[in-house]
């Protein structure tokens, strides 16, 4: 049946324009966003679970700079110790000189004092950011290990908690006091100091290992964590990011759909035109 009054064409036709339009604003917003789900009412499901991710990529980049910053604080510790255990290896051949009764005593024990003015001055001087894990006190304040925060771990819904590695110092200062090493005046002296500078080159060893050996730790959990927050990142680009290709041929469909849609509304507006020539 035929109305002047309701136009039941134009009416579905005009709904299905509007909705065209609106799959066709979506599909625009997606293409000059680059995300399909830009805001809870896309879908509030998965945007909570986007946003959760991005305040872990957040907490991974934070990690990531205390690992860098403790990195570099115990590369620098660990160059320090080997720099020592270098000078006393320098040192052990002063004495095993100084055994000789033809010596030159004063030459060598000259070399010896200058020698453990090195280890001192190393020992004061091997900090990063104000941390030396050489000495006793690493930061002025008492402090005698350096935490490094190392993951940001999530269970479930739960907050997520923090894991750190501690690194200890090497406590050279109590250890290794290269200031009591007997000087060398004669062949007896030189051996006296030959033990006292063996049993500092194992402590200096020992040290200078387990700074290496919390380098390498650091260094891994870095390569690890990078590896996985481009996981976590990867993970959000795949719940929300637009799909360009599907997009831009949604794009043109749409747009023809829409162009049909405006010439099918313009058809059903002629129809109470037509009813007037049957009273001509």
């Amino acid at each position: 049946m035929s109305s002047i009054l309701t136009n039941n064409s134009a009416m579905v036709a005009l709904q299905t324009l509007k909705s065209i339009n609106m799959d066709l604003a979506e599909t625009q917003n997606a293409i000059s966003t680059g995300k399909d789900i830009n805001s809870a009412k896309d879908n509030s499901a998965i945007w909570a679970i986007s946003k959760v991710m991005e305040s872990d990529v957040v907490g991974f980049e934070s990690v990531q700079d205390s690992l860098a910053i403790g990195q570099s604080t115990v590369a620098v510790a660990s160059a320090g110790a080997e720099r020592i255990v270098e000078t006393l290896k320098e040192m052990k051949a002063l004495a095993i000189a100084g055994q000789s009764e033809t010596a030159d005593f004063a030459k060598i024990n000259a070399d010896l004092q200058e020698k453990i003015g090195e280890i001192t001055a190393v020992k004061a001087g091997t900090q990063f950011n104000g941390v030396n894990l050489l000495i006793d006190d690493i930061d002025g304040d008492g402090a005698t290990s350096l935490t490094v925060i190392s993951s940001l771990n999530r269970v479930g819904n739960a907050a997520p908690t923090v894991a750190s590695i501690d690194v200890n110092t090497v406590d050279f200062t109590s250890n290794l006091d290269e200031t009591s090493i007997t000087a060398i005046t004669d062949s007896t002296d030189a051996a006296t100091a030959f033990g006292e500078i063996e049993a500092f080159l194992t402590v200096a060893i020992n040290g200078a290992a387990s700074l290496g050996a919390e380098a390498a730790r650091i260094e891994n959990q870095q390569g690890y964590i990078s590896k996985l927050n481009d996981a976590v990142k990867s993970g959000i680009g795949s719940l929300v990011d637009a799909d360009m290709e599907a997009a831009s041929a949604k794009l043109q469909a749409l747009q023809t759909q829409q162009q049909l849609g405006v010439q099918a509304l313009s058809i059903a507006n002629q129809a109470p035109q037509t009813l007037l020539s049957l009273f001509r």
